[in-house]
C-alpha cells in the first residue's frame, strides 16, 4: 500500500463541520480571525484566500462578497475589484513562492466541476515546471509540498509587502 505523509490535514479532517452555517465564501469573510479563515487581501467588493483543497502551495481564490453563482450578475464596481485582486495576488504569490507561472479560471455551475456553484469564484493557481508528475495521473493522488498554514504566511507578508505597510503581527486581511 502506498503511503502519503500529510500530518498538517489533520485539522482538516478533524474540524467540526457545523462550525460553517451557510455558503462557506460569505461566512469565512465575517470572522473576526482572517488567518484561520485563510483570508489573504481585501477590498471593497471581493477578498482572497487560499483553499483548503490546494492542487499547489498558494491555490488561492478571489472572491466577490455578492453571493450569486451568475457570473453575469457582478456589477462593474465588482468585476474591477475581482481583477485587481487577482492582479495583486499574482504579484504576491510572485514574490512569496516564485512560480513560473499561473493557471487561473471559473467554474460555473455544477457540471463545470464548482464545488460551490452558487457563489461565483475565480482560482488562481501558481505553477512550476515539473509540478505535474505521475502522481495526479497513475495513483489518482496529489502531493502538496507544504502546510497551509506556512504558505499563508508567506503569501500575506507579500501581500503587506505590495502595499509597504507591512506588521506581521497585525490581525486581520490586507486591504487594498
Amino acid at each position: 500500500m502506498d503511503q502519503l505523509f500529510a500530518p498538517w490535514r489533520i485539522d482538516w479532517v478533524e474540524r467540526d463541520e457545523t462550525e460553517i452555517d451557510g455558503c462557506p465564501f460569505c461566512v469565512l469573510p465575517d470572522r473576526e480571525d482572517d488567518r484561520d479563515s485563510r483570508i489573504l487581501a481585501r477590498n471593497d467588493h471581493a477578498f482572497v484566500i487560499l483553499n483548503n483543497y490546494p492542487y499547489n502551495p498558494g491555490h488561492a481564490m478571489v472572491i466577490p462578497y455578492h453571493h450569486t453563482g451568475e457570473y453575469r450578475d457582478l456589477d462593474e464596481d465588482t468585476l474591477l475589484a475581482i481583477a485587481t485582486l487577482k492582479q495583486r495576488t499574482f504579484d504576491a504569490l510572485d514574490a512569496a513562492l516564485g512560480p513560473e507561472a499561473f493557471n487561473t479560471g471559473m467554474n460555473l455551475g455544477g457540471p463545470a466541476g464548482g464545488s460551490i456553484a452558487d457563489h461565483v469564484h475565480t482560482h488562481v493557481l501558481p505553477r512550476w515546471n515539473g509540478d505535474t508528475n505521475f502522481m495526479p495521473v497513475l495513483a489518482d493522488t496529489t502531493v502538496i509540498v507544504e502546510a497551509v498554514e506556512e504558505t499563508y504566511d508567506r503569501v500575506r507578508e507579500s501581500f503587506a509587502d505590495l502595499d509597504g505597510a507591512h506588521d506581521p503581527g497585525e490581525p486581520g486581511a490586507i486591504e487594498f
